[in-house]
């Protein structure tokens, strides 16, 4: 992309048009800061432990992430709980393992709206090799949007 189409959408372009430049250059510096990767940077996540057993997320809702009826698309909804889950794992394990994603299940509840969203992680059973976990999508009401369970995989980094 060259700098005068960058230049074009700025000058020209919708405010939708206008959010989705400035995120896109958001998530840039944030990776290179915190060197996340694309995804999250561009979600905006934010995450910590929010005691030893639960870790959360909160994400900023924007219209990159809405469906054409104007609410959270589904997918960036599991995708959210995904990551919840999937950090949660990787922050406590050893730096010489990793655990990735083998299965996935998501209850939609309620439609994702408003301004934030957070999600909350923990694990349910912890084996050798495998994870599972449960995680929660809440709006900024505390109203429960989406449920789910994940099963992870742990393996050896090379």
């Amino acid at each position: 992309m060259k700098r005068e189409e960058w230049q074009d959408i700025w000058e020209n372009g919708s405010e939708e048009e206008k959010q989705l430049l400035a995120l896109t250059v958001q998530a840039i510096k944030q990776k290179r800061k915190d060197q996340q990767f694309y995804l999250s940077a561009f979600l905006g996540i934010q995450g910590s432990f929010r005691d030893e057993q639960t870790y959360q997320i909160e994400m900023p809702v924007t219209s990159f992430i809405h469906n054409p009826v104007g609410i959270v698309h589904g997918g960036i909804l599991a995708t959210l709980l995904d990551t919840t889950m999937g950090m949660m794992i990787n922050k406590k394990l050893p730096a010489d393992q990793f655990a990735v994603t083998t299965e996935l299940k998501i209850n939609y509840l309620l439609p994702g709206k408003g301004e934030k969203l957070r999600s909350e992680a923990s694990i349910l059973h912890r084996g050798k090799t495998l994870i599972v976990t449960q995680g929660n999508i809440y709006d900024e009401q505390d109203r429960l949007l989406a449920h789910g369970t994940a099963t992870f995989m742990v393996l050896q980094k090379r």
